[in-house]
């Protein structure tokens, strides 16, 4: 009794005291395998040609989903720290939910690239368990507030991509997402280019002062506004940058400067969505909603309301023209 009497103790402090464990949050149906639903393909390449980042290489997937048709022009989604989006037993199980959707018509069919941060050949490739931030350029690439990354993804990806697969040019049908520092830096990557980027998933981004990330709510405000739409998703657990000797840094508070980029972005009038849980910095809620974050990014796509049109009410089937 003694024993129970103190993990129930151990429960009340951390409900009432602010710590939380990650809480659990139920999986979308669109994130698991479904009998029946059609496959996509992973083709593993590597991109080691920046100028913009000399030195560097990094492992890129490109999913190709069965629906491509390349006479047919796709859209296209990017995601910085590919292997964590990719990892099969992951929270975000980013293949899984592209074939869910773009099957039952809910996005558009995609093409699909998972990037990682760059490395230099003696640093190691990240994992899932380790995304790079102590060696690799990704704390360079992804925090940092300028337009080096966009020009890797813009100047440098895009004509690779273009030339092995007919993806549309048109902006409105590219986005881009990350987590953490992929998200800021997926961020950046749609304000310095909303010419070719204007749709952003961010999970627990970091919009915070790790290299001026906290700026962007100031910079949103004073600028023009931009044809960008944002889904955030962070949590009240977030790094809250409280010091054991209690002092606090709100530019390091990674939901308080989260809110204050929403209400930035609200305020200027751009087309924004938000999800804030009880989560600590990982992908416990984002994996959770990532489904939802990606109908409400790409809910725009055409539709048939042709009672007779038989294709437009069924799911999608594998393309039968070649790639």
């Amino acid at each position: 009794m003694k024993k129970i009497f103190f993990l129930l103790c151990l429960l009340v402090s951390a409900v009432l005291f602010g710590q939380q464990p990650q809480e659990n949050y139920p999986e979308d149906s669109a994130s698991v395998l479904h009998r029946g639903v059609p496959r996509g393909e992973i083709i593993k390449f590597k991109f080691d040609q920046s100028k913009i980042f000399p030195g560097t290489s990094r492992d890129c997937w490109v999913y190709v989903p069965a629906q491509y048709d390349g006479a047919k022009e796709a859209s296209l989604m990017i995601f910085n720290d590919g292997q964590a989006f990719l990892a099969p037993t992951g929270n975000l199980r980013a293949f899984n939910v592209l074939d869910n959707l773009i099957y039952r018509r809910e996005i558009p069919v995609m093409i699909a690239v998972f990037i990682n941060p760059g490395r230099r050949p003696d640093q190691p490739e990240p994992t899932p368990q380790n995304w790079g931030d102590r060696d690799t350029n990704r704390p360079t690439e992804y925090n940092t507030l300028d337009d080096r990354y966009a020009r890797v993804i813009v100047d440098e990806l895009l004509p690779v991509l273009y030339k092995d697969y007919n993806i549309s040019k048109d902006p409105e049908r590219h986005g881009i997402g990350g987590a953490s520092s992929g998200a800021i830096a997926a961020f950046t990557v749609a304000w310095e280019r909303p010419t070719h980027f204007r749709k952003v998933l961010s999970i627990v981004g970091s919009f915070t002062n790790i290299r001026g990330g906290h700026q962007y709510a100031d910079i949103v405000l004073k600028s023009e506004k931009k044809p960008i739409r944002i889904f955030l998703q962070d949590g009240r657990n977030d790094n809250r940058a409280l010091n054991a000797n209690g002092s606090y840094d709100e530019t390091r508070d990674w939901f308080y400067q989260n809110v204050r980029l929403m209400q930035a972005l609200a305020t200027k009038g751009y087309e924004v969505n938000y999800a804030w849980g009880m989560n600590r910095h990982g992908q416990a809620m984002g994996g959770a909603i990532m489904p939802e974050m990606m109908r409400w990014l790409w809910r725009d796509q055409p539709v048939s309301t042709d009672p007779r049109n038989q294709d437009e009410r069924s799911p999608r089937s594998p393309a039968l023209t070649g790639r």
